[in-house]
């Protein structure tokens, strides 16, 4: 088992760093990140609030985490965090790359020190880096799977599913769109983290056989659907046999000709998924609400930050 985060986690808004718990409340999450055995976050922009130096500062003893940033530069051009990292989950190596959002221009990276100007970062166009690295993974990597956590727009990590090379999940963050289905595209398939850390995505790799992952919980929809379908089938050539004119007849003619086609298509999903070859992925998602029970030595750190009854709390 690996645990990931897709980034924008440290800070409630972008605005929230001179807020009085906001500092404290970051260095938690990442402390506590490090050890549930996080091994990788990629750099969003709500990670940033308080500079680049403040995120580097307080993961500079980690033990596990890692953060990645494939594309967020220094003003000399230098990458500021590493593009990736590679992790093993049962003799399974795992290619791990993150992304931030790109910037037309440099921007602050935090306070300067007293006397010097303060430090810029840009995020390079995302394509490109991604690219770049997913490609350095599988040629001299050699590794099984490469997964992309995009700290950036929704929009840019359809984008990225789409057209670049290599990929095989892109786990995107940004709005906070909360819980969601897998969506394929065409190289690559789009993966909703969950929000706020209200929920946990949990994403079953089956990797016998080779070539694309194919979505198990896709199959057992089409089943579901399959049903349904077959059962409105016969409910229209029942109607058919007792059209009364020929303007009914054509009428239903056409909707058992469109539900057949629709049967085809769902029956040739369906069995795919029965023959167990090929690569496959399942997700699926746990609440974490007051049915989980929280870890006494966790909640008291949580209550320091946040005491029960405050606003925050």
């Amino acid at each position: 088992m690996l645990v990931m985060d897709a980034g924008n986690a440290l800070f409630k808004s972008r605005d929230s760093g001179e807020a009085p718990d906001a500092k404290a409340r970051a260095e938690l999450l990442l402390s506590q990140m490090d050890a549930q055995g996080t091994v990788a976050m990629a750099v969003g922009t709500r990670d940033l609030v308080l500079g680049v130096d403040f995120l580097k500062s307080r993961t500079k003893k980690a033990k596990q985490l890692k953060l990645l940033s494939a594309n967020l530069v220094d003003g000399q051009g230098k990458l500021l965090f590493a593009a990736s990292t590679v992790v093993d989950a049962g003799g399974m190596k795992v290619g791990v790359v993150g992304v931030s959002p790109a910037t037309d221009k440099p921007v602050s990276a935090g306070p300067g020190a007293k006397g010097k100007p303060a430090p810029t970062m840009q995020g390079l166009p995302t394509q490109p880096a991604v690219a770049a690295e997913a490609k350095r993974l599988r040629e001299q990597e050699k590794v099984d799977v490469v997964l992309v956590l995009a700290a950036v727009p929704y929009d840019e990590a359809l984008r990225l599913a789409e057209r670049v090379e290599g990929v095989d999940f892109v786990v995107q963050s940004h709005e906070g769109r909360g819980v969601g289905m897998a969506q394929r595209q065409a190289l690559a398939t789009v993966i909703p983290p969950g929000d706020r850390g209200r929920q946990l995505a949990r994403l079953e790799l089956g990797l016998e056989g080779t070539g694309r992952f194919k979505d198990i919980s896709e199959t057992d929809r089409a089943k579901q659907s399959l049903g349904i379908v077959e059962s409105n089938l016969a409910r229209a050539k029942e109607r058919l046999k007792a059209a009364p004119d020929a303007a009914a007849k054509a009428s239903l003619e056409q909707a058992v000709a469109s539900l057949e086609a629709r049967r085809t298509a769902l029956k040739k999903v369906a069995e795919g998924g029965a023959t167990g070859a090929g690569r496959t992925h399942l997700l699926s998602y746990i609440q974490l609400g007051n049915e989980v029970p929280s870890d006494p030595a966790v909640q008291k750190l949580v209550e320091r930050v946040e005491p029960p009854g405050s606003a925050a709390h």
